[in-house]
């Protein structure tokens, strides 16, 4: 919403006007307002959660202070949704295509967790919205996703001069998307492509093409690639989605380690969003995808200001209001800046909590098919319910956990690199 308008103070020579320009300045302004949201205006939204009783339901599964976190206030995912969108309708320009599919997603996974918390919390239905429905509407927003990012002319990539033996390289004027401007841009003369290019991890030159996957059936043009391309994003953005949802059982743990993916999510897309950088790292160049380290930074603001108040001992819980949101909008983000095969390393921790609850069921039901009687291969999933049981405080899980998503993300950007 501001935009425009130091746009407009720019042009009539405004002094100091010019620094809305730069994503660097609005990323800070993002980050800084919604910390402030989380932190204050997030204090009134857990007292009137308290006053209203919307607390969690706790079913005792025998785990150490389970019970004490009785009547905790839930629901507070939506301070961390208001702490996001405030800043990104102020800071951000709302004509982007990322960051509208980004408010979209937002609204969409947090409406759906709402419904759930709300089924959960006034219905007293401790089973909340059915699986069959979560999965339905996490189903909806990746097929929403997977055709905007296939059919909108909108969403392209540039590859340096260098994959483009067709096209030198002058000295033409380049302008970047923060408004400076340069004469030795690699993408100077590489037109800008409508693609579902992706990027593979520890590989030179490591663009993959999903049409490629069609072309062995005769499709030359890759016009048929979208029977690909679309399953592939839903599935993407239902398994981290529900990756989240199930890390989200330790006080901060689900809000810790999105923190520290959010952060390194922010430095793809402004390494993405350069063309400097990103000729330097021989990486494709994305036009516009700067605006998404502003909707980043915003994310990383609201989980570090929920977190000191969802920290052990946790004061509020985000239910899956939160957990479904922040899992959708961590796909969809590496979705749309091309990373979405560095999830399995970025999201390592969610990878591990989905497999944890997938080998305990599988096992489960093998051994009772087998024996007659179900064992469990954990003491209990997800994992980190594995490490309580084993006797580890609950805090030392969480803040080994972050380290480890910190590790991961180091490696993450690293991966730009290591070929």
């Amino acid at each position: 919403m501001l935009y425009p308008l130091f746009k407009w103070l720019t042009e009539i020579k405004f002094p100091g006007a010019g620094i809305f320009q730069y994503i660097s300045f609005r990323a800070s302004a993002a980050i800084i307002l919604s910390l402030f949201i989380s932190m204050i205006i997030g204090k009134s939204i857990i007292r009137m959660l308290q006053k209203k009783q919307i607390g969690e339901s706790i079913r005792d599964l025998g785990l150490a202070g389970q019970m004490e976190k009785k009547g905790t206030p839930t629901m507070g995912g939506l301070i961390i949704i208001i702490s996001i969108l405030v800043p990104v309708l102020l800071f951000t320009k709302l004509n982007n295509v990322y960051i509208l599919l980004m408010i979209f997603t937002t609204i969409w996974l947090g409406f759906l967790g709402f419904i759930d918390d709300y089924i959960k919390v006034f219905k007293k239905n401790k089973e909340g919205l059915s699986a069959k429905m979560k999965l339905c509407g996490q189903i909806v927003l990746g097929f929403i996703v997977a055709v905007v990012m296939y059919f909108n002319t909108n969403v392209v990539i540039k590859e340096s001069a260098a994959k483009h033996p067709g096209y030198v390289n002058t000295e033409e004027v380049f302008t970047f998307d923060n408004g400076s401007k340069s004469t030795t841009s690699a993408f100077s003369d590489v037109p800008a492509s409508h693609s579902t290019k992706t990027t593979i991890p520890f590989v030179k030159n490591n663009e993959f093409d999903y049409a490629w996957l069609t072309r062995w059936l005769g499709d030359e043009d890759g016009s048929w690639s979208f029977f690909i391309f679309i399953p592939i994003i839903i599935f993407i953005i239902v398994a981290v989605s529900n990756g989240a949802n199930l890390t989200d059982g330790l006080d901060g743990l689900a809000t810790g380690t999105s923190a520290v993916i959010a952060v390194a999510i922010a430095i793809l897309a402004y390494l993405s969003g350069n063309a400097v950088f990103a000729d330097y790292l021989n990486i494709m160049y994305i036009p516009n995808i700067g605006e998404l380290v502003v909707f980043s930074a915003a994310l990383v603001g609201a989980c570090i200001g929920f977190y000191w108040w969802n920290c052990y001992p946790a004061q509020v819980f985000m239910g899956d209001t939160g957990s479904l949101m922040l899992g959708g909008v961590i796909a969809v983000s590496c979705v749309i800046i091309r990373k979405e095969l560095l999830i399995p390393i970025l999201c390592l921790v969610f990878l591990i909590e989905s497999v944890s609850v997938i080998i305990q069921r599988y096992y489960f039901k093998y051994t009772r098919k087998k024996y007659g009687e179900g064992k469990r291969y954990f003491l209990m999933a997800p994992i980190h319910h594995h490490y309580q049981k084993k006797g580890y405080h609950e805090a030392k899980i969480v803040q080994r956990f972050i380290i480890i998503t910190i590790m991961c993300a180091v490696l993450t950007i690293v991966t730009l690199k290591i070929r």
